[in-house]
């Protein structure tokens, strides 16, 4: 099967006792036996439930995997691919990064033993160097949050051969990347994101072909219990069907969208890695099958002008998340990576000029009629009297 039968195909055959075309929400926390031990594989629906397991079908056959857990966030997903660590390990870890991740990382695995070291991975001799006796992971987020920057997957697995090499690729999603084919041990997802598709789910996903580590993950996915319910795995799955359908327009929005912005006066710079002044372009066009609906700028003037922006969009809502139908946008250092310090923030480019995009697949020239109005009234607001 390829992708766009997958998503609609993989894990979601009739349901076996009505004939029910569409996979049923099985709401429902436990399972009667026929004898002690004598069930049809579904005892307690934390450890299994029916509706979560064919979306996990469908999420690993996306990543052309065998194993998917899905989980009740993103963070979810991550804290348990890191639980598989122990106190002493040492993780490398992406520096630019969504603030959720550096916070657990940080404030929370971090008082249990486990070592952090947040580096330039578009330095790959800087990965190198950074890999220690006791480096256990590898935390690539690729394209990065929120620079979009992006980080060679191959090249790193090459050099941590006998390391877990972990990839958030939710801003690329399955159609766009797949980071098992590249050399990945494990792929993160938010699915709140694009593969839920339509801001109503919260959710996450932990996708690996290597059992042993499967194994791992699905002991952290029942031992700490952060599972999705079963209405929240039948809209991920859902939202997931058309996901093919969507990046493309995502992806085509987002491309005008940033050459727009790029060749505007008022602009000081836009991060969009299908833009050939993109630094790692030639890597995207290696590593992606396309660019995705994500992207950054720098507005020229001060940092007020960046904040009285959002004030002047009508179809851009200002808003924390991002992958859904509708444009968002945020403001980084003050809502999704409010949580790394200032300093820290302020050394990887997230100052208080940023802005993040989230293109939806809203008609363009709606799009960038509302960037260009907003971007004409912060231009007379900041002008000298």
């Amino acid at each position: 099967m390829k992708f766009s039968t997958k998503a609609i195909h993989a894990g979601q055959g009739a349901d076996p006792t009505t004939g029910a075309t569409i996979v049923p929400i099985y709401q429902t926390s436990t399972y009667t036996q026929d004898a002690v031990g004598v069930h049809k594989g579904f005892d307690y629906s934390r450890t299994a439930n029916p509706t979560r397991r064919a979306l996990e079908t469908q999420l690993a056959a996306l990543e052309n995997a065998r194993f998917g857990c899905a989980f009740s966030s993103g963070v979810a997903a991550t804290a348990a691919v890191v639980g598989v660590l122990s106190s002493g390990d040492h993780v490398i870890v992406s520096n630019d990064l969504y603030g959720g991740t550096y916070r657990l990382f940080s404030n929370v695995f971090g008082r249990y033993g486990l070592q952090f070291t947040y580096i330039d991975m578009t330095d790959l001799e800087g990965v190198r160097k950074a890999i220690r006796p006791s480096t256990k992971m590898v935390w690539i987020e690729t394209p990065t949050n929120p620079m979009m920057s992006l980080v060679d997957i191959c090249a790193v697995a090459a050099m941590a051969p006998d390391v877990i090499v972990a990839v958030d690729s939710t801003f690329a999603t399955p159609y766009f990347q797949q980071p098992l084919e590249l050399g990945a041990d494990v792929v993160v997802h938010s699915t709140t994101k694009y593969i839920g598709g339509h801001s109503d789910v919260v959710g996450g996903a932990a996708i690996t072909d290597n059992k042993d580590l499967y194994e791992a993950i699905k002991f952290q996915q029942n031992s700490a219990g952060g599972v999705p319910g079963p209405i929240d795995a039948w809209l991920t799955m859902r939202g997931a069907k058309t996901l093919a359908l969507r990046m493309r327009e995502h992806a085509r929005n987002a491309q005008a969208v940033a050459e727009y912005l790029a060749a505007h006066p008022e602009i000081e710079r836009v991060y969009y890695p299908g833009l050939p002044t993109h630094p790692q372009h030639e890597l995207a066009k290696r590593q992606m099958s396309g660019f995705g609906g994500m992207l950054s700028l720098t507005l020229k003037g001060d940092d007020a002008r960046a904040l009285a922006f959002p004030n002047h969009l009508k179809y851009f809502s200002l808003a924390e998340s991002l992958g859904g139908v509708e444009s968002l946008i945020c403001h980084p250092a003050r809502m999704t990576h409010g949580s790394i310090p200032k300093e820290e923030r302020e050394r990887r480019g997230v100052t208080d000029r940023l802005l993040r995009l989230s293109v939806g697949i809203e008609d363009l020239d709606d799009l960038i009629g509302d960037l260009r109005t907003a971007l004409e009234a912060t231009q007379r607001e900041t002008a000298p009297a």
